[in-house]
């Protein structure tokens, strides 16, 4: 009893220090869940009107966004489905800019040049990953009270867990007759209950970004012993000289769509420093990210070069890189399409609740406490009767 007495405390004095950062990361969170399907149905140049007429390759569409969007490094030229703007994507993390310029791949016409930085979905995320703070900041914040929320879902099973069996099925249902206090109790104690598994997963996929060193145990532990290698970019062989007229950009990216014609989209990067290989990615389903293939090649004679780290050919991914590669997916509840995002914005909103009821029943114990000294401290009738004779 003394060690449930002790996990009390600290469930409830690490829950009121962490309940506002819980409260926005878990907002933050419901909001951007369907940022994709939000923006595709107000952002209009998104979408072209398929035509006959083949696609332009990446270097011209590169060409096209430079023109609107000079001065700038290009990070990747992104195709998606026939119904799409192609997407010359720009980023410098020194400079701190990022753009997407959509442009149509069949007329090579510039119909939206986007900062990326600037979107309404980034601000929410710089709330989600920083809260507004500096990065540098932010992340390390989020990160260490992700990792007491972490606790916070453990303790409060054992908190939760009934003495007795004949208590269980009260401990599973919220009794809506109930005084307000008893309500908030129990929608902080069954609700808590009812979320806590999938809350530990949202919270270990965090983590997973929010320390390297929980990243590097969960792929020591799922790979079976393997250390995280970071991702790098293999080098071309500088003693060869590139002789085709197409340029090799072009001549990766025609190598793609014949390796995948049913990918949802194909991306592919110019190197990204001298001698730096071409790197290319092809996605069968866009909702997701964990099965893409990603592929590297020699710029000069477009051999396809090996990688070590886990953003490899899919068919050649260990357990290890596969459980790194669906992080993303799996915290954002798109694993499992459109209803695994549904549900996942419905359990962050649960467990934005959470603070707030266990602030509440924090405070109304406080407050009971308080009335109940107050009480012990007035006089009797018989004292105010001899006080007053």
């Amino acid at each position: 009893m003394k060690v449930k007495k002790v996990i009390a405390k600290l469930h409830l004095w690490l829950g009121l220090s962490s309940g506002l950062v819980v409260f926005i990361v878990a907002v933050t969170g419901c909001i951007y869940a369907f940022q994709s399907e939000i923006q595709d149905l107000t952002q209009s140049y998104r979408f072209v009107t398929p035509e006959e007429t083949s696609i332009l390759p990446p270097t011209t569409i590169w060409d096209k966004a430079d023109a609107a969007l000079p001065d700038k490094h290009l990070h990747a030229v992104l195709y998606a489905t026939p119904d799409r703007a192609a997407q010359a994507i720009y980023y410098s993390f020194e400079e701190h800019y990022y753009y997407f310029v959509y442009v149509n791949p069949y007329t090579g016409e510039v119909l939206k040049v986007k900062d990326a930085y600037a979107d309404f979905f980034r601000l929410v995320l710089d709330g989600h990953f920083y809260l507004w703070l500096p990065p540098a900041i932010g992340q390390p914040v989020v990160a260490s009270f992700t990792l007491v929320f972490l606790f916070m879902v453990i303790s409060g099973l054992i908190l939760w867990w009934p003495r007795k069996k004949k208590n269980l099925k009260s401990s599973l249902k919220i009794k809506w007759s109930a005084r307000w206090r008893r309500k908030n109790y129990d929608l902080h104690q069954v609700m808590g209950f009812y979320v806590m598994g999938f809350a530990g997963i949202f919270a270990i996929t965090g983590l997973v970004w929010g320390f390297e060193w929980f990243r590097d145990t969960v792929f020591f532990v799922s790979s079976g012993g393997e250390d995280y290698v970071e991702y790098y970019t293999p080098l071309s062989d500088s003693t060869a000289v590139y002789q085709d007229t197409v340029p090799a950009l072009d001549a990766v990216w025609m190598k793609m769509r014949t390796l995948y014609p049913n990918a949802e989209w194909i991306e592919v990067h110019p190197p990204e420093f001298e001698n730096a290989a071409i790197a290319a990615n092809a996605n069968p389903d866009a909702a997701t990210y964990w099965k893409m293939d990603y592929r590297y090649f020699d710029q000069n004679t477009l051999e396809e070069l090996p990688v070590r780290h886990i953003y490899n050919r899919f068919d050649e991914a260990s357990i290890g890189d596969k459980v790194m590669r669906i992080n993303y997916d799996l915290h954002v509840g798109a694993i499992a399409g459109l209803p695994g995002k549904i549900f996942a914005f419905l359990l962050s909103a649960i467990i934005a609740s959470l603070p707030v009821t266990g602030f509440l029943i924090w405070w109304g114990r406080r407050k009971k406490t308080k009335k109940e000294k107050e009480d012990k401290t007035l006089p009797s009738k018989q004292e105010e009767q001899l006080e007053n004779a």
